[in-house]
């Protein structure tokens, strides 16, 4: 209740405020399921841990077979051998764009992401290794007048 200019009291009537609507729910994980995303030149990785036995698949392939080359293997493995959970965890991965050197790049740091969240106490080792830092290099654009990004064309005296 208020009192106007001229003595008059007049009641508030409370105004209804509509009712906020419903978050829209985005699809959950399954319980025990922990996710990272990890980025490497333009290559994007998804990564999907949860305890197991230690399986690791790479868009429904083997790490062997997805990635023959022994360097990549040991960039991808690197976040689990510093933490411990080589035979622990079951490790799923989407990736997608880039070379195989990118895409090993982006499972590394997906799989250091996944890791940091799933266990706190792994997250020193993690940050120590590298495998939470984002390699912000990319290939550099193609400038006009030159044959590539730097290259020029090829000069002639005559």
């Amino acid at each position: 209740m208020s009192t106007d200019e001229t003595g008059e009291t007049t009641v508030e009537t409370p105004v209804e405020a509509e009712p906020a609507p419903a978050p829209v729910k985005k699809a959950m994980p399954a319980e025990g399921v922990v996710l990272g995303t990890g980025r490497r030149k333009s290559s994007v990785a998804r990564v999907r841990i949860k305890s197991g036995s230690g399986k690791i698949s790479i868009n429904d392939r083997s790490l062997e077979d997805f990635f023959p080359n022994l360097q990549d293997q040991v960039s991808f493995m690197g976040p689990l051998q510093d933490t411990g959970y080589v035979d622990k965890i079951d490790i799923r991965i989407l990736v997608n764009g880039g070379g195989t050197s990118g895409q090993a790049g982006a499972c590394r740091m997906g799989l250091g992401r996944a890791l940091a969240k799933m266990d706190e106490n792994a997250f020193p080792a993690l940050r120590e290794n590298g495998h939470l830092t984002r390699d912000s290099r990319m290939k550099e654009r193609k400038k006009y007048g030159l044959r590539g990004a730097r290259r020029g064309t090829q000069f002639s005296k005559r």
